[in-house]
């Protein structure tokens, strides 16, 4: 992982990007990139607007079998979004392991569970698994983006991006071919069935260290 030729600071060639991106299809944009800030490097999620402005989520799980925690910082602050409607939570690849960060809690609610990660191929099966957990658990749409292809390393990647609606159904399977797919999402079966339903309610109450 060579961070002194990937790692960027902030507000250059990709932050730019997606400034660019956002604003041309008026839409809010969600990547991550590697960043270097004051000596130290960290996973970085952006979730860029059209207007330009952006919030960002510093990856909180370090991949230790890649010595991910040898290299980067960890974030501390879980985000969640406000958009058209919508509370967003987006995480980053090995997150999604970890149940108690995404866990929905009353004083930070959200919709809309994003995952975007680099899951090779011979742990596809946890990542399908794990995606419809976390929609089913905290009841709510996860979206999965995975990367397809081989990298440096000659690790393979075969993609299994999936957006999972909150009874852990797949509304779609994006496979292993790089394509791109327009999926919609209803926020009235959503919250029509978490009326009916409200297991949150008796949810155990927690509190994360740092």
């Amino acid at each position: 992982m060579n961070v002194s030729v990937c790692a960027e600071v902030m507000n250059t060639t990709t932050t730019r990007w997606m400034k660019m991106m956002a604003a041309q299809t008026q839409a809010l944009l969600i990547g991550s990139f590697q960043v270097k800030e004051e000596g130290k490097f960290y996973n970085r999620l952006l979730c860029v607007r059209p207007d330009g402005t952006y919030h960002a989520y510093d990856k909180r799980h370090l991949f230790r079998m890649g010595a991910e925690h040898t290299t980067f910082s960890a974030g501390s602050e879980r985000l969640i979004v406000d958009w058209k409607g919508w509370r967003i939570c987006p995480l980053i690849c090995y997150d999604l392991r970890f149940p108690v960060w995404s866990r929905q809690t009353a004083d930070s609610p959200y919709d809309l569970l994003i995952y975007v990660a680099n899951w090779p191929m011979v742990r596809a099966y946890a990542w399908g698994t794990l995606l419809r957990a976390r929609a089913i658990e905290n009841l709510c749409y996860v979206v999965g983006v995975n990367r397809v292809g081989t990298d440096g390393n000659g690790v393979e990647h075969t993609g299994g991006s999936l957006a999972i609606d909150f009874l852990g159904e797949v509304i779609t399977d994006m496979g292993t071919a790089e394509s791109e797919q327009i999926v919609y999402l209803e926020k009235a079966p959503l919250e029509k069935y978490r009326e009916r339903f409200p297991a949150y309610l008796d949810a155990d109450q927690f509190e994360i260290g740092q």
